[in-house]
């Protein structure tokens, strides 16, 4: 991956992930020559989110999202989904970070019931 606002919002957002969930696992998978790092997936009682980056986004895609309240407002792409949510972050943006902590320890919760 290259170094630049991507990586920095990858770190940024794995650092929130690891706050929310200290018990959380995080895997590369789907490791191919076109992107020989993987995709970072996070989980604790089953996969909480992807992260993955782009030429012009880090999209992070919860499994399943389409069940989380999401009271922040945070997801912004796959609305139509029937399970997943994603939140894309482009150059610029800024994620809350209380809401989203709030939204890792929630899909955590229900991963977990």
């Amino acid at each position: 991956m290259a170094t630049d606002w991507r990586s920095d919002t990858v770190e940024e957002v794995r650092a929130l992930i690891l706050e929310a969930e200290p018990d959380v696992e995080e895997e590369a998978k789907w490791v191919k020559p076109s992107n020989p790092a993987g995709v970072p997936t996070f989980s604790c009682s089953g996969l909480i989110c992807t992260v993955e980056t782009y030429k012009d986004k880090v999209k992070l895609t919860f499994a399943r999202g389409a069940a989380l309240a999401d009271p922040g407002s945070l997801f912004n792409a796959s609305l139509d989904a029937g399970t997943r949510r994603a939140i894309d972050l482009r150059e610029g943006d800024r994620i809350d970070p209380s809401a989203f902590v709030d939204l890792v320890r929630e899909a955590v919760e229900l991963n977990r019931a």
